[in-house]
């Protein structure tokens, strides 16, 4: 099995095999906690235009995007967590636009299987990605907006890269530790930061919260969705 790590959309645009698009602060924390709260679709799409139009034919849909950050205007909860738990997501699809995560998904299209990747599945993702054995994995640090590296989207893949060749991973008290002076972190602890809730930093620094990942496919109505797949247990 061959790892590569990229960067960015340039990254994703060339990303093969599997690729495992890490968004930590904050995307890819919030689509799986979405799915774990009963969201019946989660929908991630490059551009707000798209995101609104989407409610015209789902009205029941709950909007969720971000860009520098902050909450779109018009939508139901920012890139948050904790937005959109007390949003309540269950029954109701959820369409998801931001910076840097989604635009790593939308454009990984050389890919044969795209995964969102993040700490709270980080063990679920490579026991996947061993079960199905491909000969090329593709680990891409979507970063900040995209555009310049980040310590939390490093220390995921450096873990994934570590978990491959059989190590460990972190516990959630290392995790914090380590991400707690992060430049994306500061906002966390702003209390002038409205638009990143304190407690955003707890669940994007929860490792292996869940254990199943999310396979970017696209659903009976053409629209791309991510699949949820269980993947309990561990690979010998």
């Amino acid at each position: 099995m061959q790892i590569e790590v990229v960067d960015h959309v340039a990254g994703a645009t060339r990303a093969r095999g599997i690729a495992l698009v890490i968004d930590v602060f904050r995307a890819f924390t919030v689509a799986p906690h979405a799915v774990a709260a009963g969201a019946s679709r989660v929908m991630p799409v490059g551009a707000i235009e798209d995101a609104l139009a989407l409610r015209d034919v789902m009205p029941n849909a709950v909007l969720v995007g971000e860009r520098h950050a902050r909450r779109l205007p018009g939508f139901d909860a920012g890139n948050s967590p904790t937005e959109i738990l007390a949003v309540g997501v269950a029954g109701r699809p959820v369409v998801h636009t931001t910076h840097a995560g989604t635009q790593g998904l939308v454009n990984a299209t050389g890919a044969d299987e795209v995964l969102t990747a993040s700490l709270v599945n980080v063990s679920a993702l490579v026991r996947y990605v061993k079960a199905r054995n491909p000969q090329h994995v593709t680990i891409v640090r979507m970063g900040h907006e995209a555009r310049e590296r980040c310590a939390e989207d490093d220390l995921c893949a450096e873990v994934l890269v570590a978990l491959f060749n059989g190590g460990k991973p972190p516990t959630t008290a290392e995790a914090r530790d380590r991400l707690r002076d992060a430049p994306a972190a500061v906002k966390f602890f702003d209390s002038e930061a409205d638009w990143a809730p304190l407690t955003d930093f707890d669940y994007c620094t929860e490792v292996d919260r869940f254990d199943f990942v999310l396979r970017l496919r696209t659903g009976a109505d053409g629209r791309r969705e991510l699949e949820r797949i269980d993947v309990p247990g561990a690979i010998a």
